[in-house]
């Protein structure tokens, strides 16, 4: 048997039976066969020394490559396995599952007599620090599927015989490590000793598959990194992250609260937080006009037809809300597009009409597991800044690029730089492949004629259309996934929507879905961690806190206060009988961007002391002058301050 091996510098290699990369990678050099973790074999990830028997286009994966994270992380999430059940005892350790994740990894476990604390953590590190350093070898091997079953009834792992019992293949592949062997795809380390450079995170509970109704496993998160210096960095950016957490500040900023016994995600919003939401709303009533839109309103509770014929009902149906009235079953809304298409087909319209641009903010409802509600960011109602799109064919690429371009606009006010990720057809989906391929196509010409830079995501788009999900980069280095644009002809066929032509016939619009911030609460649960709740002064809920020093001058303070809200700066008057030094303490951990000190000097010399959030003290400042520049930096939505 002659098989052909590319490598990626155009070269091939001739060999006459199986070959592993080991030997290809010991072949180019010692060195890079010392460094080699894996391979891409026809761009999938591949063992070290699995054979290849096909003719294939090979590059050999190094420690420090992108793709070796993949590897060294799921090997590491073995090893945490491995080390969990030699402490609590492999009679006693039932295997979930153990995936990477973004920058980790976790693994599942239902442990007898045993819950595991944070506490714990340490114990379990000490024991994958003596298996790295026991260096075992990784072994990849197959069982045929009634085999693997007899294998894991054998060592008790009724949730890996569940699994193999779904796998649709004759023979079932595992990896063995000493003498921990579990089910898995691969691929991993050579042996364990190859990464040394982690960390165990946390614990939590997990339903198996994700299922209340099934049993509830603990579930061990962790990381790991090639380097020292990335893991030291990626655990100062967790430590950050949990100072910016958007739970804590917003009850404790007086922003927003959840109360779980009556609205598990569905949060309250206070008097502070409505303010910046009002702010969020205004700055994008106004975009949504520059940019050509109507603003609408369409009803929370709609007809159960209308979700059949929309596709939710068959599509979407378990993460939706009923009600039931006079035997008539309504939906809560969990989307807004069938509304807006209601709107379109209100009368009649003409080629000369499109494009139609209807816009809304939009309150949806979504069922969501309790155990993946995550404050703003997961929430079960939230309002959508929501727009479709009715146009021609030949108008899609102009209106997606118009709709690239809003989003650039509106993200650069809050400094964000952004990608995009190209989501294609699911396997759930509505509609034939050619009509997908034209709409993909569309936001594909869109996203190379402004330049965006984007990778693409193999199947995971909407069940009606494909999408472009823009993904922001925040302070500290996270992305949140915010703004989506889909393009979809299967509403318009569904619902029967048309126009008139030009030529007298009835044609099909084709509608594209769109939101900016994507969800209005999610997006400020951003920007609450983003800026630590330091907003800048046009968002601050409270812009300038008037101090008198003592009760002889609140007069005066109430006159600057006054002539501050005539200019429409949001101020308060803090007249509290407390000490000048502890209500100035309290404003700043209040993150109020500008605090007016005013005593016999100010009120003599009609001028004002200005101490800034972060603790800079300006003296002798004209109230005017004051006036002028901090109305500069709101209206022009500057994010910094002035001072």
């Amino acid at each position: 048997m002659i098989m052909q091996v590319r490598l990626p510098d155009g070269s091939i290699k001739i060999y006459d039976g199986p070959v592993t990369p080991g030997q290809i990678a010991r072949e180019i050099s010692e060195g890079l066969w010392r460094n080699a973790v894996g391979a891409l074999v026809n761009g999938q990830l591949w063992d070290l020394e699995r054979p290849i028997d096909f003719d294939c286009e090979l590059k050999i994966v190094k420690l420090e490559d992108p793709e070796a994270a993949e590897i060294y992380r799921h090997t590491m999430s073995h090893i945490m396995a491995q080390a969990v059940m030699r402490i609590y005892g492999a009679d006693k350790v039932k295997l979930g599952i153990g995936p990477t994740i973004e920058n980790g990894f976790y693994y599942d476990f239902d442990i007898q007599d045993a819950k595991i604390t944070e506490e714990d953590l340490a114990k379990i590190e000490e024991e994958m620090k003596k298996i790295i350093k026991e260096d075992l070898k990784i072994e990849r091997f197959e069982l045929p599927k009634a085999e693997a079953i007899e294998l894991m009834k054998q060592r008790g792992q009724v949730y890996k015989v569940e699994l193999i019992e779904e796998i649709p293949d004759e023979k079932v592949s595992f990896y063995k490590q000493g003498e921990f062997v579990d089910l898995c795809r691969g691929p991993h380390l050579p042996s364990t000793g190859k990464v040394k450079h982690f960390k165990l995170l946390s614990v939590s509970g997990a339903y198996w598959r994700g299922n209340e109704k099934n049993p509830m496993l603990q579930r061990i998160y962790g990381t790991a990194f090639a380097k020292k210096e990335d893991l030291e960095n990626y655990l100062k950016m967790l430590e950050e992250a949990k100072k910016r957490d958007h739970r804590k500040l917003g009850p404790q900023l007086e922003l927003f609260f959840i109360n779980t016994d009556v609205a598990a995600g569905m949060p309250i919003f206070l008097p502070y937080g409505m303010t910046v939401l009002l702010e969020l709303m205004n700055l994008s009533r106004k975009l949504h006009k520059k940019y050509g839109y109507k603003e609408v309103g369409t009803p929370l509770i709609m007809h159960e037809k209308l979700w059949r014929q929309s596709g939710h009902w068959d599509h979407y149906k378990n993460n939706m809300y009923f009600t039931e009235k006079e035997e008539v079953t309504y939906a809560v809304k969990p989307m807004n597009c069938p509304g807006h298409i209601l709107i379109y087909k209100n009368k009649p319209v003409s080629y000369k009409d499109l494009p139609i641009r209807l816009f809304e903010f939009g309150r949806v409802h979504r069922y969501e597991r309790g155990g993946v509600l995550h404050g703003l960011l997961r929430v079960r109602t939230f309002t959508q800044d929501d727009a479709h799109i009715f146009c021609r064919e030949d108008q899609v690429v102009a209106e997606v690029t118009n709709v690239v371009k809003f989003i650039d606009e509106l993200y650069s006010i809050f400094g964000f730089t952004y990608r995009a990720t190209l989501s294609t057809m699911p396997e759930d989906h509505m509609g034939d492949e050619a009509t997908w391929e034209k709409a993909t196509q569309a936001l594909r010409n869109a996203l190379e004629e402004t330049k965006v830079p984007y990778v693409v995501a193999e199947g995971e788009g909407a069940f009606y259309g494909p999408k472009i999900d823009f993904h922001v980069k925040d302070v500290i280095g996270r992305e949140w996934q915010c703004a989506t644009i889909q393009v979809d002809f299967q509403m318009p066929e569904r619902f029967d929507i048309t126009y008139k032509d030009a030529d007298g016939t009835e044609k099909r619009p084709v509608m594209i879905h769109r939101a900016l911030y994507g969800s209005l609460e999610r997006f400020f649960g951003i920007l609450i961690e983003h800026y630590a709740g330091a907003f800048p002064t046009w968002l601050a809920p409270v812009q300038v806190v008037v101090l008198p020093v003592s009760e002889k001058y609140v007069d005066y303070a109430k006159e600057l206060s006054e002539k501050f809200d005539k200019y429409g700066i949001r101020v308060e008057l803090d007249d509290r009988n407390e000490t000048l030094g502890y209500r100035i303490r309290e404003n700043q951990i209040r993150k109020v961007p500008y605090m007016i000190i005013v005593g016999e000097k100010e009120k003599e010399s009609g001028k004002i002391s200005v101490r800034t959030r972060d603790g800079k003290d300006i003296h002798d400042v004209d109230v005017e002058e004051f006036i002028t520049k901090i109305s500069e930096e709101i209206n022009s939505r500057s994010i910094s301050l002035t001072y």
